[in-house]
């Protein structure tokens, strides 16, 4: 039996635990948190933490590992490139990891490769902005997940912002970025053997600003062919300038009628179940599945049951209060049409805020269908109708 040591053992990572399982792969967990959502889903689990080097390799060794993976998480990048480096593991280079891991250094690795993307820079103070034009978008170099990513209109507010993003920075500058008009998508994809792969158009819906969190995503995205092949061109483009081998991505970007941007990519597969529900859902593909067949160094296949159709998952945007009353018919949505999944993270008396990344959603529905048409009907009816089943003070 191969042995594949999952880097992260929390919610993110429990689908590919469960892909690597259904593979009867042994499965390793490592994760820092002693009571780690998922530790009962692994073969063995470690308490390891995240800057531990020596403590990574103990349990390489200890358990004979033949692969390592994560999902939908960017801490662990750096980390899995210094032990795959070690050791020999199909992966990419130390230096990808670092550049794909502190968003200055991949807008420098863009610049140089010519790949289009917003104008930034980094900054320790307002002052350093003084020559840039308003409205602005601040950023932590080092995290994700939307954390304290704010668009900025004057001075104030990004005294104010730049105060929130160091919360969420281990650095003690933030980057600053023009901000880019349109709309917004990611890209899937999947690069091995010299080459890249796009797997599915991805496109996205998100909270009004300040903040910028995902609120909705939907597959395929409603782009013309000869968009697509842009695309394919720019993700072949970041991948050579970011040196992107043996991994996934997940490319964000915006389109105006100035063109497409690149707004960050990660050398890793997109959270929000886009990667582990909606791709497979709306191609038949699972990208999961490619990754541990690329990590055991085996074959690629990204055709076989290959379908066109659509999925969507939209996430629950409620206003501020108290939870009053939950109908408890709610839970019935499992059994409408296309419903693939449902979740409520809320009970009576639960305080609802402004949601300001995507740790702080309050659930989410799934649905999948023949079509974008379908999808897009589902989706707005559903999420209508379950809100008046949730009743607020």
């Amino acid at each position: 039996m191969k042995k594949v040591l999952i880097f992260g053992v929390g919610e993110l990572q429990r689908s590919i635990i469960r892909r690597a399982k259904l593979k009867g792969l042994f499965t390793i967990g490592i994760d820092p948190c002693a009571d780690a959502v998922c530790k009962d889903e692994v073969d063995a689990f470690e308490i390891v933490g995240g800057q531990d080097f020596e403590g990574t390799c103990a349990v390489v060794e200890k358990y004979g590992v033949d692969a390592i993976v994560t999902a939908a998480t960017d801490k662990p990048l750096v980390m899995m490139a210094r032990v795959a480096e070690k050791y020999g593991f199909p992966f990419y280079s130390v230096e990808t990891a670092q550049w794909s891991t502190d968003k200055y250094q991949m807008k420098q690795r863009f610049l140089e490769g010519g790949v289009p993307c917003a104008r930034g820079r980094l900054i320790a103070k307002v002052e350093e902005a003084d020559d840039l034009y308003y409205p602005l978008i601040i950023k932590p170099r080092d995290n994700s997940g939307s954390r304290g990513v704010k668009l900025c209109r004057n001075n104030e507010e990004l005294q104010e912002a730049m105060q929130e993003a160091l919360q969420y920075s281990h650095l003690d500058t933030v980057l600053v970025e023009e901000y880019i008009e349109g709309q917004e998508y990611s890209i899937e994809g999947l690069h091995y053997e010299g080459k890249s792969e796009v797997i599915q158009f991805t496109e996205k819906t998100t909270t009004e600003f300040p903040y910028n969190v995902e609120l909705a995503h939907k597959q395929p995205a409603n782009l013309t062919e000869n968009q697509k092949n842009d695309i394919r061109e720019l993700v072949s483009k970041i991948a050579k300038c970011m040196h992107f081998e043996n991994c996934p991505s997940h490319t964000e970007l915006k389109i105006n009628e100035r063109g497409i941007f690149i707004i960050e990519t990660s050398p890793r597969m997109g959270g929000d179940y886009i990667t582990s529900t909606l791709v497979p859902l709306s191609t038949g593909i699972n990208m999961e599945d490619q990754l541990l067949h690329i990590a055991l160094g085996e074959k690629v296949d990204t055709q076989t049951g290959r379908v066109e159709k659509a999925s969507g998952v939209c996430f629950f945007c409620l206003p501020e209060g108290v939870v009053k009353r939950i109908d408890p018919l709610i839970n019935e949505v499992v059994n409408w049409p296309g419903v693939y999944s449902f979740e409520l993270k809320l009970k009576e008396g639960d305080e609802v805020h402004q949601i300001t990344s995507s740790l702080n959603r309050y659930g989410e529905v799934i649905v999948k269908g023949e079509d974008r048409k379908m999808v897009d009907k589902r989706l707005k009816e559903y999420n209508k109708a379950l809100e008046i089943r949730i009743q607020l003070d």
